[in-house]
């Protein structure tokens, strides 16, 4: 009977795809000619979204803490007795304090943030899993129907950390706001579809050198792993120390305090340093490795990690589920939702379930005020190397993967390929999200089958279905995106192999640019100092190839391998590695 059934189920497969492959929409997407079916499309695109659906938590929450749309004018007055009601605070209170209404200044922004600003950061970030959902759909259905590809996007990881702590700053402490961060990222978007309209991007991508370029997604991932690693966005593992900057945490936040600068007068008294800010929760005071949302993390790290190495599908989303699902209980030490004012709120959306959540702050809101700064220029620029080098290696590589590409390293539906990425980072600004790209986790997909645009589809059509479920996704804590924030960082690091580590030329600047971008918490000063070593070290032997060209003194001529103006540079082979 159950091998009579199973024939069944195999042979209604069968004529499913036979059918599919037949009419005009197996032929538009080719699938006969590339050798795939209407069910392994199905199948691809599932995993591929599987493995790729952690984005909508992990990107809303970094961008959140750039504090988004959210100002001193969302914070509201206080009273200087925290236990008092503001309506209350009148008079003396019962331990004879003088009671007095608080009115808000910059300060408010940061810990202890103020209750206004805290529920504005909760609208906030409800709006940026809205627009996280939408971008990646819109760039999926382009990728899928007129590229047809099995390649899915998604707001980038590294491109959205170097926006919320670099650019914007956390709470909006950086030097561009973050309406003008989305200008620059709209700014940005533009050019890209347009250098991709011409067909000038990949020779763009060749001109940056090479260590830099191979180093800088293994950057990429040391930060995001850094960041997963601290308190506010991450599992909490590593906290302040004053005496080597960083240490083991861990605490539970009872024991936790926060820092700010502060400048002592010559009379001795200590006040906040003019435009200093005070830190979140970093540091611990006692109780290391005592924290239970800490420990629960680790749990998840080590689900998602034991599922990597089984290769498991979906494996981020399993380690996401299971400590999201632990959390979600209340009154324990673990839960999302605690005893206050905000976890009681937060608490009565999540019990919606089902809900589509209107985008009200982020959308449309960039503003070109900043145009004029030099900071704004520099996240431009900076937006649009990575753009170029990270999605067009991506797609180079995703597509060999596939095995559709020709002997010059090309492939079929290349140009829309091209404009499918840049037109989504365009609605993506729009919508107040960072720039959109390639995601490596398509090789999933592809692993599975998929090889045509039917499997971007099915990401797109699992991104729609997210649209009505916004109370759980808003309800992921930081705690549960921590692990797959480091792992992330696992994964993008392979590319250090490819570095000639032999070659001091080459692997000096590779490991300045892996080095710089987490510890000086920026992805620009990781490639300007990359970028900056490789010129610096290189100099001597152009300055010596120059004098050669025009007789000047006796050339040496350098290796190809060394010197930015060689055949790498001007061959039209695709970028290997990214």
């Amino acid at each position: 009977m159950e091998t009579t059934s199973l024939n069944d189920r195999n042979s209604l497969t069968s004529r499913l795809n036979s059918f599919v492959a037949k009419t005009r929409v197996g032929k538009y997407f080719k699938l006969t000619d590339r050798n795939s079916t209407f069910t392994t499309e199905l199948r691809a695109g599932t995993a591929t979204f599987l493995t790729m659906a952690y984005i909508l938590a992990v990107n809303a929450s970094i961008l959140t803490d750039s504090g988004g749309p959210c100002s001193v004018s969302d914070c509201v007055p206080t009273c200087n007795v925290p236990d008092i009601p503001v309506q209350n605070c009148t008079g003396i209170s019962g331990n004879g304090i003088s009671l007095l209404l608080s009115q808000p200044n910059d300060s408010c922004k940061f810990p202890p943030v103020n209750p206004g600003y805290s529920a504005c950061l909760e609208r906030t970030r409800k709006d940026l899993i809205v627009a996280t959902i939408a971008s990646s759909l819109i760039g999926c259905l382009i990728m899928g129907a007129f590229a047809n590809l099995p390649l899915a996007l998604a707001p980038g990881m590294g491109t959205n950390a170097y926006f919320a702590y670099t650019v914007v700053g956390f709470h909006g402490s950086g030097n561009v706001s973050y309406k003008s961060a989305l200008a620059a990222v709209f700014m940005e978007g533009l050019i890209f579809l347009f250098i991709s309209a011409i067909g000038f991007r990949a020779k763009l991508a060749k001109l940056v050198p090479k260590p830099v370029r191979i180093s800088s997604s293994a950057g990429i991932g040391l930060f995001l792993a850094f960041i997963g690693l601290q308190n506010n966005q991450g599992i909490g593992l590593v906290g302040y120390s004053s005496s080597t900057l960083v240490t083991l945490g861990a605490c539970p936040r009872s024991s936790r305090v926060s820092l700010a600068p502060v400048v002592t007068a010559a009379n001795g008294t200590i006040s906040l340093l003019a435009g200093g800010t005070v830190s979140g929760e970093i540091m611990c005071l006692r109780d290391r490795m005592e924290s239970a949302t800490v420990w629960l993390g680790l749990v998840g790290f080590v689900i998602i990690a034991y599922c990597l190495v089984k290769n498991v599908k979906g494996a981020m989303i399993y380690g996401i589920v299971f400590v999201t699902g632990i959390s979600w209980f209340r009154n324990t030490r673990v839960t999302a939702f605690p005893d206050t004012e905000a976890g009681n709120s937060s608490y009565e959306y999540f019990k919606k379930i089902v809900d589509v959540h209107k985008i009200e702050s982020t959308a449309g809101a960039l503003s070109f005020k900043g145009i004029g700064k030099g900071y704004f220029w520099e996240a431009l620029v900076t937006f649009l190397y990575v753009d170029i080098l990270d999605t067009t290696g991506t797609l180079y590589s995703m597509a060999r993967f596939a095995g559709i590409t020709d002997a010059k390293g090309n492939f079929e539906g290349q140009y829309f390929a091209f404009m499918s990425d840049a037109a989504a980072i365009v609605v993506g600004a729009l919508l107040g999200t960072s720039p959109v790209t390639t995601f490596v986790e398509s090789s999933t997909g592809i692993r599975e089958g998929g090889r045509t645009g039917i499997t971007a589809l099915t990401v797109s059509g699992y991104f729609f279905l997210a649209f009505f479920f916004t109370p759980l996704l808003a309800s992921i804590p930081a705690w549960a995106v921590g692990s797959p924030l480091i792992l992330v960082g696992v994964l993008m690091m392979k590319s250090v192999v490819e570095v000639e580590w032999d070659d001091m030329r080459q692997g000096i600047p590779a490991f300045v640019t892996l080095l710089l971008m987490p510890l000086t918490y920026s992805v620009a000063y990781g490639l300007i100092g990359g970028i900056g070593t490789f010129v610096v070290l290189h100099l001597w032997d152009w300055t010596k190839e120059l004098f050669a060209k025009f007789g000047i003194g006796k050339g040496v001529q350098s290796s190809n391998a060394v010197v930015l103006g060689s055949n790498e540079l001007n061959n039209n082979k695709p970028l290997e590695v990214v």
